[in-house]
């Protein structure tokens, strides 16, 4: 069976649909073609990624051209010493023609790229696994990989496909073996002997830390010439205002001759496995030849974008060390995190062909509270939980309402999470931690000015970037949505609440408009302070929530479209929403500099695409001509969909600049990002 696709190039900022074809490895595809002829410092901010449903990752530029600290080819999420660390950063292969070298890498030094005369990558293709191609004069070389799934194991392919006699291949294996965060230098405690294994060897190059064994599938040689390379620059590390030198260690080198038609297969990984190379590549890749079948289906005008957006969100899905299915926020640096994972389920999961998994990730968090609240994040170095988020905890709720909302099963509701739900509103109403309680008005109080409990959480050298303690609107209108749902299921099943529910709705709808509506500017304010009677009216995007949410506290056709009116003049832009209005003098359009500079951006200006899930149910609700809202919608997913090419390649940026040309920032590929913009296609298919 063929599988029918169009293929996307993308060449100096120009999408051009071409030819439809078949191949059965590649359902969909992403391509850049012509990447000889293209800007190399374009082709430096295109990175790809891929993963292993366990935490780790392997990512680069396409030219395998490290630009951070996070890039590696096998980063592995290990239990001693805890947290992800790249092991193996990179190799420098290249191949040897009639007496000449041609290198398939690229490393930046000093003043200089090395090799200096460029690069040979013609065309680099993202399907079921990342394939390079690389053409010098009538030689074409093919480099594939793939990490296998539910392993800290790395598959490395060279083709090659076309050559007028064999050609010799050599790869330098460069080891790094540290954490994700931090750089490593030439030291004297790494270990450089190995062990001979067949067509391979093992290395343990530091205590406490795990041996890696380097294996090939045919006959190949490995010549020990342990030595280290110094200074590798990691630019956008510089430019990030971090360390960016490093150095790593070369153990040796492999040789191996090719013959047109040929290929080798490299296997690294953390453990020895007897398995055949040429088979573990076979079953890796009917695992997700598999996978792609049901998602293949889509037939929408859009399906090609679904399909990509299906594949990102498997990227988020994991197992971490605890072998318990999870969420990782974002690559490469974000770990677990609570708000971010519930925001995120719905699209990852429901809506997405992942309900069964989606379920046990929601038993999985609920295991984790205390006190009614679900951690804001979770520690990648062992794993604990820091429950600073007020807001976490209700979005668990939201997304009990979205999963009833797809399976129609209530009591699957009531059997599994009703308790957790009760858990959740008892403590909040009867106060719980971070200063969590209930404002004798109805509203939630939280934190103070030296807290950051909202999803505006940066600081700069400690001080809160947007204080947002009192009763902040989006808290509150997940408030009310909680306890109307609440009251919705305790009626229909006739369970009891632990408190008078209907009383405190009415008090919430009442102090809700009282305190944050501002009558003569016709939005809502961002917070209420109550200790002072002062109210924030900063132009934020946290008022979508009161008119987005399935229990609006917002009902008011009016109000609604005052909200909606200033949330689309100031706030839209062709990638998400603006965290502050441009009018504001403490606006910053530019998301970029040093960290202090960037955290200062972060939510003073700064787009996120995940809020436009909101933005589009809130305009749905309140636009009359549905029809004319879906066509403004699509175009906005046909940004995202022109984006997917930009920076993190298949993947959507964690944030945008607020001002145009709104340049992508922040991680290449986040989970709320891709889970939003997957809810907001199923709403325009809906």
């Amino acid at each position: 069976m063929n599988y029918y696709q169009t293929e996307y190039e993308f060449f100096r900022g120009r999408e051009i649909a071409i030819e439809s074809f078949s191949r059965r490895e590649y359902a969909t595809m992403i391509q850049i073609a012509e990447c000889q002829h293209a800007d190399f410092c374009s082709l430096l901010e295109k990175e790809w990624l891929e993963t292993n449903g366990c935490g780790g990752y392997a990512s680069s530029t396409i030219v395998h051209c490290h630009t951070r600290k996070y890039h590696g080819l096998l980063v592995s999420n290990i239990n001693h010493p805890g947290g992800r660390f790249v092991l193996l950063s990179k190799c420098e292969d290249s191949v040897t023609l009639q007496g000449k070298e041609f290198h398939l890498s690229l490393h930046k030094y000093p003043m200089i790229y090395y090799p200096y005369e460029g690069h040979y990558l013609n065309r680099f293709t993202l399907g079921l696994y990342p394939r390079f191609t690389f053409t010098i004069d009538d030689v074409i070389i093919e480099k594939e990989l793939m990490l296998v799934h539910g392993e800290n194991t790395l598959l490395l392919r060279y083709i090659l496909t076309s050559a007028p006699c064999a050609l010799l291949l050599t790869v330098k294996p460069f080891l790094a073996f540290r954490d994700i965060h931090t750089l490593v230098r030439k030291n004297e405690f790494v270990r450089p002997d190995i062990s001979d294994i067949p067509n391979g060897f093992v290395i343990s190059p530091y205590d406490a830390m795990p041996d890696l064994y380097f294996q090939t599938n045919r006959k190949s040689r490995f010549d020990p010439a342990p030595q280290w390379y110094g200074n590798f620059e990691y630019l956008k590390e510089r430019d990030r205002g971090f360390s960016y030198q490093e150095d790593l260690f070369m153990p040796g080198m492999f040789e191996c001759s090719l013959s047109p038609g040929d290929d080798i297969i490299f296997r690294v990984s953390l453990q020895e496995d007897r398995r055949r190379i040429t088979n573990l590549w076979k079953k890796e890749v009917a695992r997700r030849e598999s996978r792609s079948k049901a998602t293949d289906k889509i037939d929408d005008s859009e399906g090609e974008f679904k399909i990509q957006l299906h594949r990102a969100a498997g990227d988020f899905i994991i197992r971490n060390r605890k072998k318990r299915l999870s969420i990782i926020a974002g690559y490469h640096w974000f770990y677990e995190w609570g708000r971010d994972a519930l925001i995120s389920l719905p699209g990852l999961n429901l809506y997405a062909n992942r309900v069964t998994e989606g379920i046990q990730i929601l038993k999985n968090i609920a295991d984790m509270r205390k006190n009614g609240l679900i951690p804001n994040n979770i520690s990648e170095r062992d794993e604990g939980g820091a429950y600073n988020s007020a807001d976490a905890s209700l979005w668990y709720i939201w997304c009990v309402q979205e999963l009833l909302k797809v399976t129609g099963d209530p009591e699957l509701i009531m059997k599994d999470f009703w308790s957790v739900m009760i858990d959740i509103l008892s403590h909040y109403f009867f106060g719980t931690s971070y200063h969590v309680s209930v404002h004798a008005n109805g509203l939630l109080n939280v934190g103070d000015s030296t807290t950051q409990l909202t999803w505006m959480d940066a600081k700069v050298q400690g001080v809160p970037v947007t204080p947002r303690y009192g009763c902040p609107v989006e808290i509150n209108a997940l408030w009310f949505n909680s306890l109307c749902f609440a009251r919705q299921l305790a009626r229909e099943f006739g369970r009891d609440m632990p408190f008078d529910v209907d009383h405190v709705i009415e008090k919430v709808r009442k102090a809700f408009d009282a305190c944050l509506w501002i009558p003569d500017k016709r939005y809502l304010a961002d917070t209420w302070m109550p200790d002072d009677n002062v109210r924030d009216e900063s132009v934020r995007p946290n008022q979508i929530f009161s008119v987005s949410l399935p229990f609006g506290v917002i009902d008011d056709r009016e109000k609604m479209n005052g909200i909606m009116e200033k949330v689309s003049e100031e706030l839209l832009t062709p990638y998400g929403l603006r965290t502050l209005s441009p009018n504001d003098p403490r606006y910053r359009g530019n998301y970029a500099g040093s960290p202090d500079e960037r955290d200062s951006a972060y939510h003073q200006g700064t787009v996120w695409p995940w809020l436009l899930g909101h933005y589009a149910e809130a305009l749905l609700k309140t636009e009359g001509n549905r029809g004319s809202v879906k066509e403004k919608l699509r175009d906005i997913v046909a940004n995202m969909k022109r984006h997917l090419c930009d920076a993190g390649i298949g993947q959507i940026s964690e944030v945008f600049s607020g001002d145009p040309p709104h340049e992508p920032g922040g991680c290449i590929a986040q989970a709320w990002s891709v889970a939003e913009i997957i809810r907001l296609h199923a709403l325009l298919n809906s």
